[in-house]
């Protein structure tokens, strides 16, 4: 289902949804290129899309520039598995863009020109003439202020003010990636949504294969942890931010009565220990609780009228359940079964598609546990086959972020469309 509309649509983008030195880092260098004409003599793609599965860092990066590299490009954004070698991934990566912005994260889960895949990098190329990007490393999150957040939002912003392709209202949205195990999305989030103000902003928590063990996104040549990364693009090419999920409310109803927001740990549901209330209501032995009845039956909040999903990621030793996003006392959690997993995507690409026209590329962060019920429902084939069609690329995330919210289990990007070539 679609998310209800956050305020009116912007130029013809639409978005729905069914200097400061604390802990803030922007690149200064290298500028973005001049912006040239686009001339009907000039047709390249304005995004070019590449991936590899070599796993050597360095021959690795050799063919990312191989596909990517041209005398334009300004910015090159990637996603990439935890089984490469980071240390000396980042460097390579870096070097292999001397005269580009590079920004990224980790995955879990990639999705490349040819649909889902795994253990590979999966990146995008941004060219000059069409975009003008800057990025902030954020790397203390409980130090980060509004005012932090508006000296960073103004320092981006005048970059693409400088590149001179289009004005800001309406011609710039923001895409954030964020350390997925830091359970610090919503405190960032909501402070940069404040200094954005219209500015749609989307985004995904970095993954790690799904071992829980570290998360990272990749600034000024090296990967990071407990930090984020924020990028204003500015284009004048038409786009469409969205976000949607496939998961319906069923009759079940549970109030957390004891939960500490801090770890987005529920010990109780109900009054009673959280894992046996879980459970119970999914008809399944608290032993045999796991990732994949969490993916196929998760937790919803209600909230203005559209329900938002809670995704499980483990019963604890105690019998308590830690989630994926934000939970608190008080809050009634409702049970949700899947609908159709391709239905409310499709609905959202088509509508974009109407609005951008024929899509350049869409950039998009889908929840991991997605892309587990596709392979435990045999659909993984037919997903491929769907984000081939659409020329979707991006990443299976730890997560999603949608104009300051940090939410579960969707399908969240940008649609951007074709450069117009003057006849």
């Amino acid at each position: 289902m679609g998310y209800h509309r956050f305020g009116e649509p912007i130029k013809s983008t639409e978005v729905e949804f069914l200097c400061s030195d604390n802990g803030v880092e922007s690149e200064q260098s290298p500028r973005c290129p001049r912006a040239l004409s686009m001339h009907a003599d000039n047709q390249e793609p304005a995004v070019r899309t590449a991936s590899v599965s070599v796993r050597e860092p360095e021959l690795a990066a050799a063919h990312l520039a191989e596909q990517l590299q041209h005398e334009n490009l300004g910015c090159v954004l990637f996603f990439c598995s935890v089984e490469f070698d980071l240390e000396r991934l980042g460097p390579a990566i870096q070097a292999a863009f001397p005269n580009a912005r590079v920004y990224g994260c980790t995955s879990a889960g990639e999705i490349t020109e040819q649909g889902y895949d795994r253990g590979c990098i999966s990146a995008l190329g941004f060219d000059a003439r069409y975009f003008a990007i800057d990025c902030a490393l954020i790397d203390e999150f409980d130090g980060f202020t509004l005012q932090n957040a508006q000296s960073v939002i103004d320092r981006l912003l005048n970059t693409c003010r400088d590149a001179r392709l289009a004005p800001v209202k309406g011609n710039t949205f923001a895409i954030t990636m964020l350390d997925g195990l830091s359970s610090r999305e919503e405190l960032v989030l909501a402070t940069l949504n404040a200094a954005l103000g219209s500015i749609p902003q989307f985004g995904g928590s970095a993954g790690d294969d799904e071992r829980l063990a570290g998360t990272h996104v990749f600034f000024d040549g090296r990967f990071h942890s407990s930090a984020a990364t924020v990028m204003l693009v500015n284009t004048p090419l038409d786009f469409r931010v969205f976000s949607t999920h496939h998961m319906q409310e069923q009759a079940d109803k549970l109030v957390v009565t004891r939960a500490c927001p801090e770890t987005r740990t529920v010990f109780e549901l109900n009054a009673e220990p959280a894992a046996e209330v879980y459970a119970r209501t999914v008809s399944v032995p608290v032993a045999q609780l796991d990732r994949e009845v969490f993916a196929l039956q998760p937790l919803g909040v209600k909230v203005g009228g559209n329900y938002f999903v809670r995704s499980i990621q483990r019963v604890n030793p105690d019998g308590s359940l830690t989630f994926y996003c934000a939970v608190e006392t008080g809050i009634v959690m409702t049970a949700m079964n899947p609908g159709s997993l391709l239905e409310s995507v499709r609905a959202q690409l088509d509508a974009s598609e109407r609005v951008v026209g024929k899509p350049l590329v869409t950039l998009a962060c889908d929840c991991f546990l997605r892309r587990l019920e596709a392979e435990l429902t045999e659909q993984s084939d037919a997903v491929s086959a769907f984000l081939r069609e659409h020329k979707v690329v991006g990443f299976n995330s730890y997560g999603e972020q949608f104009n300051g919210m940090h939410i579960n289990q969707t399908f969240t990007g940008v649609v951007i469309g074709q450069p117009d070539f003057p006849g």
